[in-house]
């Protein structure tokens, strides 16, 4: 199993990603805000890669790609055309999405606003509504998550983070990455989920058409799973909201063997259903 690394040239930002040469459908993978395609090792270093093309970016600002031409560009509904156009480029016209934390919020807008996704998988991240109340309800009250909207991060900052993001379970080169980010997206995702500038996550996730998984570690320290698990999903995966044991926020990490069963499933339940649905409707014309 090889895998392939490209750059793609948006209008926002030069796009650094990764691919497998896996057979099966394509699987979009989106990491959080500070880190980098590198925190998705553990699923190209499995049979996932072998058996699926998966596709990892570095969203712009973050890792091997550049910082996005001017700051607006890191809105979340911006991220998602980013995202959307580095599909495009690639000409993969219908995938599957992993996002997480920051990534599942792009995953969601990417959902709502384009029709090539065909499965959401969304792992640390809770569906927002727009505004001060929206977020209380789906955030835990916790000071380091103040940390998501500060454009400078000191190095006590970035410290704070890493420790919030990884329990304790991550690598130097994570710490290296949240360095690295560009701040001004924190600031801008946050504006932008704050000021209804994306769709209504919770209305999105609520009401989306194609599958919707719900992942979370057990000690997941950002979005609230009692807020998560309350609600009212029309196409949840399984009927459940997935719980990880022993992991924090970012169980495809924590727990790699237990995250990767269950991705494993979702990507050949979702696109199965996805293809059967295709030439249903081909038929039909």
């Amino acid at each position: 199993m090889a895998i392939h690394h490209s750059t793609v040239q948006t209008r926002s930002a030069a796009i650094r990603l990764s691919e497998s040469d896996g057979p099966g459908e394509p699987l979009l993978m989106l990491h959080g805000s500070g880190a980098s395609r590198e925190v998705f090792a553990k699923q190209f270093d499995s049979p996932l890669a072998n058996r699926y093309r998966l596709v990892a970016i570095d969203l712009p600002g973050h890792g091997e790609s550049s910082d996005a031409a001017a700051p607006g560009q890191y809105g979340v509904d911006a991220l998602a055309d980013t995202v959307a156009e580095v599909m495009s480029r690639k000409s993969i016209a219908r995938f599957g999405v992993l996002g997480w934390s920051l990534g599942g919020h792009i995953g969601i807008e990417l959902m709502a606003r384009h029709s090539g996704v065909a499965g959401l998988m969304v792992v640390g991240a809770p569906p927002v509504s727009p505004g001060a109340v929206g977020m209380l309800k789906a955030f835990q009250a916790n000071l380091d998550l103040l940390l998501a909207a500060k454009v400078h991060f000191t190095e006590r900052d970035a410290q704070r983070f890493y420790e919030m993001c990884y329990h304790g379970q991550g690598e130097p080169k994570f710490l290296a990455s949240i360095r690295r980010a560009d701040g001004r997206l924190r600031r801008e995702v946050s504006n932008s989920l704050m000021n209804g500038a994306v769709f209504d996550q919770k209305r999105a996730v609520e009401e989306a058409q194609v599958p919707v998984a719900m992942v979370n570690g057990s000690a997941e320290p950002v979005a609230r799973l009692s807020y998560i698990a309350g609600l009212r999903y029309s196409t949840l995966w399984g009927g459940v909201c997935h719980i990880i044991p022993d992991t924090g926020h970012a169980p495809f990490w924590d727990q790699p063997e237990a995250f990767n069963a269950l991705l494993g499933r979702f990507v050949a339940e979702v696109m199965a259903k996805s293809t059967t649905t295709a030439l249903g409707m081909a038929k039909s014309a």
